[in-house]
């Protein structure tokens, strides 16, 4: 690192000066629909740190249940760009992308917080898991299983994630067991 004040402090402009907006920041990209494995995977060839959060959801087809992890945002994505030094350019002609989410002539930022939030509540496959403030007594969707989509009432959570939902059906309440990873807050 090249000095060149008295103080010990590099100057602007110079190699060792580090000023704040060079930080890398999370930028949200929009990808074309089913695409969303080809574009991370691109985009991590290129050098990029990428964010796909997915929820586990129970897809029902021809009288079939199928739990598959689809996206949290469908058709978005996060990546971490430095602007100053990356070459965020190049984001828009990878494969499996539509464009960087911008703001006049340049990207918009994701305000701080919100994609690392994401990845705080996430697993190491980017799966979102939103059982980490369930309470009795709260109201719930479930997730996954034959009552995807029905919102009932937490009555109890044991400490092994395992929970009873009473869910308001034919005419009282029917109590249905499940894990707490299959709920989320309603």
């Amino acid at each position: 690192m090249r000095l060149s004040s008295s103080n010990g402090l590099a100057e602007e402009g110079s190699p060792g000066f580090a000023s704040l907006g060079t930080r890398p920041s999370w930028f949200a990209v929009n990808i074309r629909p089913n695409c969303e494995r080809k574009a991370v995977l691109n985009l991590e060839r290129q050098g990029f740190e990428t964010f796909l959060p997915v929820q586990v959801k129970t897809v029902r087809h021809a009288r079939q249940y199928r739990t598959v992890c689809r996206p949290l945002f469908p058709g978005y994505l996060f990546v971490t760009l430095d602007l100053n030094r990356d070459r965020w350019r190049s984001v828009n002609g990878t494969h499996g992308v539509v464009t960087l989410i911008m703001n006049g002539g340049e990207p918009s930022r994701v305000p701080v917080g919100i994609v690392e939030g994401l990845m705080a509540i996430s697993t190491d496959k980017g799966v979102v898991r939103f059982d980490h403030e369930l309470m009795a007594g709260q109201k719930v969707r479930i997730l996954t299983g034959p009552f995807a989509d029905f919102v009932g009432t937490l009555e109890r959570l044991d400490d092994q994630g395992r929970v009873k939902v009473l869910l308001d059906m034919m005419g009282g309440q029917v109590p249905v067991r499940a894990r707490a990873s299959e709920l989320m807050p309603a």
